[in-house]
C-alpha cells in the first residue's frame, strides 16, 4: 500500500429509523430489516441512507450488517460513496461497529476514496465515528 492515510473523526446523528421484522420465531432471534437516515458532522459532512439487516435476540442484544450510501464532503471533496457496516448491539443499548468504504463506490470528487474505521454510540444518542481514508 503506497497511499497516504488521513484520520477523520466526527459524529452521526440518526434522523430516521424504520425497523421492519421479516422473520420472527418465539424464543429465538428476530430478523429485522432497518431503513436508516443519518446526518454526518465533523471531518465528514453530509447525509447517509442505509439498509441494515439485524438479528435481534430475546435479551435485546443484536448483530447487524448493512450498506450505506453517503452524500458528503470529505477533505473539501464532494460526492458519494458506500460504507459496508458490521456491528453489535449490547443488551444495555451500546452500539459498536466497524465499516469500510466499498472499493469503486466513490463518485464525483470522491472517486477513488478508500478507507476503514469504526463507530460507537448509546442507542438514541449521536455516534462517535472515525475513518482512516485515502484516495487511489
Amino acid at each position: 500500500m503506497s497511499e497516504s492515510r488521513t484520520h477523520a473523526t466526527g459524529t452521526i446523528e440518526v434522523t430516521g429509523w424504520e425497523p421492519q421484522p421479516y422473520d420472527e420465531l418465539y424464543g429465538a432471534a428476530t430478523l429485522v430489516g432497518i431503513e436508516v437516515t443519518e446526518r454526518f458532522h465533523g471531518d465528514i459532512q453530509g447525509e447517509g441512507r442505509a439498509r441494515m439487516l439485524q438479528a435481534l435476540r430475546p435479551d435485546g442484544s443484536a448483530t447487524f450488517v448493512g450498506h450505506e450510501r453517503v452524500t458528503a464532503t470529505v477533505a473539501r471533496r464532494s460526492g458519494t460513496f458506500v460504507f459496508q457496516d458490521v456491528g453489535t448491539l449490547s443488551p444495555t443499548g451500546d452500539v459498536d461497529g466497524r465499516w469500510f468504504v466499498v472499493p469503486g463506490s466513490g463518485t464525483g470528487q470522491l472517486a477513488g476514496l478508500r478507507g476503514e474505521g469504526s463507530f460507537t454510540a448509546a442507542v438514541g444518542e449521536s455516534a462517535a465515528i472515525s475513518l482512516d481514508y485515502w484516495f487511489e
